[in-house]
């Protein structure tokens, strides 16, 4: 190899993202079953980058990889394609089959709904507009799976993003409305009987929240280190 080889400067990286920041030390997966697993459980289009991190490869590979599963799929005639549209990659229902899925959600909206849904809808009704990692929270359960089923079946819809985390916010829809009999949100019964936990579930969870981020904010060698007269709890000693 000569002087000049040596001094060849390395590809710069898409935007601060390298081979090691995505691989972050895990075991190598196969690139394109990763991608379908990932992309399977998405509920918004995701940007290359963001799924190079997911799946531990680097994003030219992975925007590679993309368009290949792509075309394949294309190609092969599935009932699903896979679509970049708003700055990311998403699975959707291919257009010549828009008739059975809707016949398909139609017919679901009349099925009743599980008790986790149900728990679920209850906690968007009081709480909208709200994240589905607040909805989490509250619930003490992942509900990825119950908050698509209740977009599907109308009852729900997304109102925005939040200005500082930008995660999806839901809330109730007319439907909602016209299937609980109601004119409006007002109509709504007492929260305490249906969910007489939830104010000091949503009251601990703002503390929590807040005590977090005071913690971010100032640095450990930074934090005063004298005693102060009250325990964490605001008792004194």
């Amino acid at each position: 190899m000569t002087e000049t080889d040596d001094h060849v400067p390395a590809e710069v990286p898409e935007q601060g993202v390298t081979e090691e920041s995505v691989t972050d030390g895990r075991p190598p997966v196969e690139l394109r079953p990763a991608l379908e697993a990932v992309l399977m459980i998405a509920d918004e289009p995701l940007d290359h980058l963001v799924l190079a991190q997911a799946v531990g490869h680097p994003p030219a590979d992975v925007e590679q990889a993309l368009r290949g599963l792509a075309a394949e799929y294309a190609e092969q005639g599935r009932g699903f394609e896979l679509r970049e549209l708003a700055g990311g990659w998403r699975f959707y229902s291919r257009e010549e089959f828009a008739d059975v899925v809707s016949a398909f959600v139609l017919e679901g909206q009349q099925a009743k709904l599980s008790q986790a849904a149900l728990e679920t809808l209850a906690v968007v009704a009081y709480r909208q507009p709200i994240s589905r990692s607040r909805i989490s929270a509250i619930r003490g359960v992942n509900v990825d799976g119950v908050v698509r089923t209740l977009v599907t079946r109308g009852l729900i819809v997304e109102l925005g993003n939040d200005a500082e985390s930008g995660a999806i916010l839901y809330g109730t829809t007319s439907y909602f409305l016209e299937r609980m009999g109601l004119s409006g949100l007002d109509e709504l019964p007492e929260l305490a009987p249906m969910l007489p936990d939830l104010e000091d579930l949503d009251g601990e969870l703002e503390r929590v929240a807040q005590q977090t981020a005071e913690r971010e904010a100032v640095p450990a060698e930074d934090a005063p280190s004298v005693e102060t007269s009250e325990t964490p709890g605001g008792v004194g000693g």
